[in-house]
């Protein structure tokens, strides 16, 4: 057999255990939270037909979606020459794809099963996603998001709960150091009216998503080629610079686009999604900037990103008014915000967030020296994991040396040691590996003090 080089796909991970501990920390938060608004947990394939996929994302987005080929021999009654199209091709021996996000499937989810919810649905899905991107920091091909939506309800109190819920999250993580920044779609149509550019909307928006990365300077080349004259960068440049709270925002930009009738429409949401949920405790901030490539979101966009790192958005989402129409369900109005599982790790790592005590999922060693005491052994495991004590026996017969280094290496705390003494008086030794201390103790008091 020949010789394989162990390795993984560029962008794809290995997680070992003290990293699924650490993952598993951050879902069992989310879960906990989701649930406590009411959401209810689905799950949907991995791969979808590519009309489902296709359209979707925009332009840039579509590039990144993963092509499964048709089973059998796809190319089959297929004439391959130098004139050949392609992406024609593609088309033809690729039927389905690697899901891209988890909104979509579940407008397909929604759709078919709309007999059977009862609306307004509230779910939340945890799942891994794929893209064709350019691998970095905090970015993967292969990636969880974890998300909940709301589908079959226009009320801002969806918006307003999706502010709360944002904060308890990361409460809950105990990462406190973050901006939600919020901006609508028809703000964004608005100033498109204003620079009389409303039919080139999907490419404005996807010039505005890049100012965070690189200013507003850094498209001003892109906007040019796209035949922005000074006066219109200037105007662009005054809204976007424009530095105030969240109401001075909304009062300077309705005097600018006051004879749009959908800007002002989405001024006036945010106004009310502000007036409710604006607190001491709430760091909302309204930016013209946010724009959210997705063509699919047509209201409030948001996007949570870390005070002082540059990872990227730790959350972002919006609300979508016809993505289901496209299966067939009409006024079928949406709105959900996916968290990035893989940024809130990194981030929780590099600020040691992570509790201590999670990072010990075993509590207990018991030893298994001899085959004269084995027996006992068992039989003090058992009745520790009957107490919900999580407790590891020693699979092997070897010195006390070697399965005291061996609970070390592990960062397990206590070693219950039973020898042939032990055995005689029905006790046990237990030696706290942190402290180094030993005593004896009746099986009661052993339960007692690891309870």
């Amino acid at each position: 057999m020949k010789k394989i080089n162990p390795s993984i796909p560029k962008g794809t991970r290995d997680f070992g255990p003290e990293e699924m501990i650490k993952r598993e920390y951050i879902f069992f938060n989310l879960k906990k939270v989701f649930s406590k608004y009411g959401f209810q947990n689905i799950e949907t394939p991995s791969m979808e037909n590519m009309e489902v996929l296709k359209g979707k994302y925009g332009e840039e987005g579509d590039k990144l979606l993963y092509s499964i080929l048709n089973s059998g021999d796809f190319l089959k009654n297929k004439k391959i020459s130098s004139n050949t199209n392609y992406n024609k091709l593609k088309s033809n021996i690729s039927k389905k794809g690697l899901r891209y996000d988890l909104t979509v499937p579940l407008a397909r989810y929604v759709s078919m099963n709309r007999n059977n919810i009862n609306f307004p649905f509230k779910r939340y899905q945890l799942q891994q996603v794929w893209r064709a991107d350019k691998p970095q920091r905090g970015r993967y091909r292969e990636f969880y998001q974890c998300d909940i939506d709301y589908i079959g309800t226009k009320s801002l109190f969806c918006e307003i709960e999706i502010i709360k819920i944002i904060n308890e999250v990361l409460s809950e993580l105990r990462f406190n150091d973050f901006i939600i920044k919020l901006n609508n779609r028809k703000i964004l149509i608005g100033i498109a009216d204003l620079l009389n550019i409303r039919e080139n909307f999907s490419d404005f928006c996807m010039l505005i998503d890049k100012i965070d990365k690189v200013g507003i300077e850094g498209i001003k080349n892109d906007l040019i080629k796209r035949n922005f004259n000074n006066k219109m960068i200037n105007a662009l440049k005054e809204i976007l610079n424009f530095s105030g709270n969240n109401e001075e925002k909304l009062d300077f930009l309705k005097k600018k686009i006051n004879k749009s009738k959908i800007g002002i429409e989405g001024i006036e949401e945010l106004r009310e999604i502000i007036t409710i949920s604006d607190n001491k405790n709430m760091n909302t901030i309204i930016d013209f900037s946010l724009a959210r490539g997705l063509s699919y979101y047509t209201s409030s966009i948001f996007e949570v990103i870390p005070k002082k790192n540059s990872i990227g958005s730790l959350a972002g989402g919006g609300r979508y008014d016809n993505l289901t129409e496209v299966f067939g369900l009409k006024d079928m109005s949406g709105i959900g915000i996916s968290f990035g599982i893989e940024r809130i790790y990194n981030i929780m790592e590099e600020n040691n967030l992570f509790p201590k005590e999670i990072e010990e999922p075993c509590k207990v060693l018991v030893t298994n020296l001899n085959k004269e005491v084995v027996n006992f052994s068992m039989e003090i495991a058992n009745k520790l994991r009957k107490n919900n004590i999580s407790t590891e026996m020693y699979l092997s017969y070897s010195k006390l040396k070697k399965q005291l280094q061996f609970a070390n290496n592990k960062k397990i705390p206590y070693v219950v040691i039973i020898g042939e003494d032990e055995k005689k008086v029905n006790k046990i030794t237990l030696k706290n590996m942190n402290s180094g201390n030993q005593q004896l103790l009746e099986v009661k008091e052993l339960l007692n003090i690891l309870s």
